[in-house]
């Protein structure tokens, strides 16, 4: 049974109603679970305390490795002076390796390879010792990112900073969908913007007033929406540029016109770039800027970069 089903069964008969029917024991375990599997995402060899670099590409070819003569510099141990070029063409990205560099691909050797970017399945990943390098693609320009699987960030990892667990934070939200749905304008924290698809908003109620976040739908076969919000705490006990939400994908409740969902705040989640200077963070659209303190969820990381 999942979480929303669940709270369909034995929660709301009207949508205005605040909080969750979950006491606060039932709420501190589901939290501390969505916590740990949090953290253990975040310190993965996938994780975002990985990242040591990111480099845009231009048209032709250029070189990279740890040699300050190289178009692409990383001054890394475990890249060669020169690890290669990667070369981009109206067919995509190439990587042409240096001889001897020590460049693999699924552990064998590479010479010359194409790069599949994140935006067309899973990507091409090259390693050179504890490095791991691929192709992003954002706003229709290429770059690469680099992550070191034994960055300090993540084998030092310093824990996340929360406020107490509240119950009072896990709502109940009427979906208001869009038909057909809206495309909003995101600008990432580059000043790179694209166009995102939003199925509809949640409104929630909060200290006798209405709150509306726009969400957005990343892929058809998503069980969750995604939120992007600021709020009066921004900038001040959380990260500046705001935080992130999911939530599960609405029901209709038996008995009650509409569709429901539910919007637990103490979930709510720094984006990567409070943790490293190597991501692409979208920000909250204008009309997600809460009127409202959250007092739930994660605060600052102390050891990352608040920057708006």
């Amino acid at each position: 049974m999942t979480r929303l089903t669940a709270w369909v069964g034995v929660a709301i008969t009207v949508w205005s109603c605040c909080a969750v029917a979950r006491d606060a024991d039932a709420e501190r375990r589901v939290v501390e679970h969505w916590r740990s599997e949090r953290v253990a995402e975040l310190t993965g060899e996938d994780g975002w305390l990985t990242l040591v670099g990111l480099f845009w590409l231009d048209d032709g070819a250029q070189s990279f490795g740890r040699a300050a003569s190289n178009r692409l510099v990383l001054d890394h141990p475990a890249l060669a002076p020169v690890a290669g070029s990667f070369v981009v063409d109206a067919s995509g990205v190439r990587f042409r390796a240096q001889p001897g560099a020590a460049v693999t691909a699924n552990g064998e050797p590479v010479a010359e390879i194409r790069m599949v970017p994140d935006t067309r399945g899973d990507p091409t990943v090259l390693s050179s010792g504890s490095l791991r390098f691929f192709v992003i693609e954002r706003a229709g320009k290429l770059g690469v990112r680099v992550r070191d699987v034994h960055s300090p960030r993540r084998l030092h990892f310093v824990p996340i900073e929360y406020f107490p667990v509240d119950p009072g934070w896990a709502l109940n939200a009427r979906f208001e969908s869009y038909a057909p749905h809206r495309k909003i304008r995101i600008v990432n924290i580059l000043g790179q913007e694209v166009e995102m698809d939003s199925p509809g908003a949640i409104v929630f109620r909060r200290d006798g007033r209405n709150f509306r976040l726009d969400t957005i739908l990343e892929a058809p076969a998503d069980q969750t929406l995604f939120v992007m919000f600021v709020d009066r705490t921004s900038g001040k006990e959380t990260y500046g540029g705001g935080r992130f939400l999911r939530v599960p994908l609405p029901v209709r409740v038996p008995g009650i016109a509409g569709e429901f969902t539910q919007v637990d705040f103490n979930e709510s989640y720094n984006p990567p770039c409070a943790f490293n200077d190597f991501a692409t963070c979208p920000l909250p659209p204008y009309q997600n800027h809460l009127t409202l303190g959250v007092d739930a969820g994660e605060k600052t990381y102390r050891n990352g970069h608040d920057r708006p």
